[in-house]
């Protein structure tokens, strides 16, 4: 199949869309989490479904309260959208303790989500972009040991690198490093986002599959409006992947879109404003 194109798709009356799952936090101010993936789900022409892992207490300043959702109750959502509905490609965000992403990959597998079978893309999320933990301590070695062997594509920020591989990236050699980490972790593919390396005039990704590299650049937007950018990058990655498109394809198809929402990113409340993926209706 043709890779996704950043044009409206023309869907006809009837025809189903294809089938994403995201597997994530609430966000009561609507940024991020799920929200800001159920957005790029309908954007892309996706039918999007949701796994809720947590219920968020947020804004624009930052996150005040969080309720875990039953791990039984987490994996339960999964099992029933993926045996009644199908799914054509998922992804993860919040996942909050160790039990909840241990009944994540318990689901998935059960599911055929991942490990070489439906593509999942996992956004390893560990804390707010105001620095609020939004995972457990115990939740680390669980997802380095049990989710990253299912993950087609892995998807951490430079924050999440060092938690997860403890490499400090400062530039395209530790980059390439921390990638080869977190494949030897099992994963497919890792995509090491340069967004948080403000020095680089450029947000500079590095992909990796265990051989070799690729390198996706675009020149840094200027804006403090990016809440919700790596929601939305992994969430229009896992959109191209319910298209047939292949992990390369999809992580530049997921550029050019996070790109865009940023430059489209708007102000509300106090603190910093949301991607807006919203310039695909203009």
């Amino acid at each position: 199949m043709p890779t996704p194109s950043l044009e409206p798709g023309q869907l006809q009356p009837g025809q189903t869309p294809p089938r994403v799952l995201t597997i994530a936090g609430s966000d009561s101010g609507g940024g991020a989490g799920l929200q800001a993936d159920l957005r790029t789900f309908a954007l892309a022409g996706c039918h999007g479904m949701t796994a809720v892992t947590a219920v968020t207490v947020q804004n624009t300043l930052g996150v005040s309260g969080v309720a875990e959702i039953p791990a039984e109750t987490v994996g339960a959502q999964i099992r029933s959208v993926a045996g009644d509905i199908g799914v054509q490609a998922a992804k993860t965000g919040m996942l909050a303790s160790g039990p909840v992403v241990s009944a994540v990959v318990s689901a998935c597998a059960e599911a055929g989500i991942g490990g070489g079978g439906v593509p999942f893309v996992v956004d390893p999320v560990c804390a707010s972009m105001h620095g609020d933990p939004l995972l457990k301590p115990d939740a680390l070695d669980v997802i380095r040991a049990e989710l990253f062997p299912l993950a087609t594509v892995v998807t951490p920020n430079l924050d999440e690198v060092r938690l997860l591989v403890g490499v400090e990236v400062t530039g395209r050699a530790s980059a390439e490093e921390a990638a080869r980490r977190l494949v030897g972790l099992g994963a497919r593919w890792a995509l090491v986002t340069g967004g948080h390396l403000r020095s680089d005039p450029q947000s500079v990704d590095i992909l990796y599959d265990g051989e070799s590299f690729l390198e996706f650049a675009k020149p840094r937007v200027p804006t403090e409006n990016d809440h919700g950018g790596g929601d939305t990058l992994a969430s229009s990655m896992t959109c191209a992947l319910a298209r047939g498109a292949s992990v390369p394809e999809a992580v530049a198809f997921a550029k050019d879109w996070v790109t865009e929402s940023l430059r489209w990113s708007y102000s509300i409340g106090g603190g910093h404003g949301p991607v807006n993926p919203l310039w695909r209706l203009g």
